[in-house]
């Protein structure tokens, strides 16, 4: 009886030994229809907040179901860059639909999407006020700036011609002032003002010689990034 069961053992620990690959087989189809499922959802166009809120929550559940927290935080960080990638898309097209294309120039690298807008554009020279039509500039702007949790950065850049008369008493202060108008305007058109940040720079960043009219002008700028996820 004793020589039979441990047959018997031997016989079941060679079938247990041959099923192994279902253990590998059973995860690979569990990442597969994860993957399916990411890209089901970078398929649908979500209009809805609270559903679109509702739907993530439960896609995360998924995620943490099947891989784990470190693939989930994987797939969260996937998703927030495709929707970095969809707002640039739309940044794009909406310079082109509100004929900004010539008054706004956009760069796009690994760390974030700027917006260069001259002082022209925004402001009356010496001031730091804006002008009525910047605000039409700005405001498709904040339109798509404020459909991500993301950091944005509003720079103040000037030329190197001090300043000898009005409000403010140096290039820096000018600077300053007329990066937080921007900033204001911003945080008014709905971005969250957790994640807005103003910063003067004055003449300490030029793009161009300050030699010439040209390139004092271009030195006269507003530069707005929004950082993308790292």
């Amino acid at each position: 009886m004793a020589i039979y069961k441990q047959r018997r053992d031997e016989v079941e620990n060679q079938l247990n030994k041959g099923a192994l690959w279902a253990v590998t087989y059973g995860d690979l189809m569990s990442y597969l229809m994860i993957f399916f499922l990411v890209l089901f959802s970078f398929s649908i166009v979500k209009k809805d907040k609270t559903q679109n809120r509702k739907y993530e929550e439960s896609l995360g559940n998924i995620q943490k179901a099947f891989g784990g927290k470190a693939d989930a935080q994987r797939m969260e960080r996937a998703m927030a860059q495709e929707k970095e990638s969809q707002v640039e898309r739309s940044l794009k097209a909406s310079m082109q639909t509100n004929d900004l294309a010539s008054l706004v120039q956009m760069e796009s690298t690994e760390r974030k999407v700027k917006l260069v807008l001259t002082e022209g554009v925004l402001f009356a020279s010496g001031r730091a006020d804006l002008k009525e039509p910047a605000k039409a500039v700005l405001a498709p702007i904040a339109l798509e700036l404020r459909k991500l949790p993301n950091d944005v950065i509003i720079e103040g850049h000037t030329d190197n011609v001090p300043i000898k008369r009005g409000k403010y008493s140096s290039n820096w202060e000018l600077s300053m002032a007329r990066a937080y108008a921007v900033l204001r305007f911003m945080e008014e058109q709905g971005v969250s003002s957790r994640h807005l940040a103003g910063i003067g720079y004055g003449d300490n960043r030029p793009v161009a010689g300050n030699a010439s009219v040209e390139g004092r002008a271009r030195n006269r700028r507003i530069e707005i990034s929004l950082m993308k996820t790292d």
